[in-house]
């Protein structure tokens, strides 16, 4: 169980420096797209800021669902 505490608590911070590094990096960026989800529209976002949110959130989910599985193999 220490295990898992101690991946969590890296994959927030890791992704928390992503997350700086990619708000400081796309500071100048020109091209800007709307996200549509569920028939709402967002405002324009920068490209850059649209992928690296979703890579964020991939490496989050990636994250918690081995744990999961490994919670559920010992019941």
């Amino acid at each position: 169980m220490r295990v898992s505490i101690k991946k969590i608590i890296f994959s927030f911070s890791l992704n928390f420096c992503f997350l700086t590094i990619l708000i400081l990096g796309i500071q100048n960026s020109g091209i800007k797209n709307r996200v549509k989800f569920l028939g709402n529209e967002s405002v324009n976002l920068p490209l850059s800021f649209i992928i690296g949110l979703s890579f964020i959130g991939g490496s989050i989910t990636g994250t918690f669902l081995p744990l999961n599985l490994a919670l559920r193999n010992e019941d």
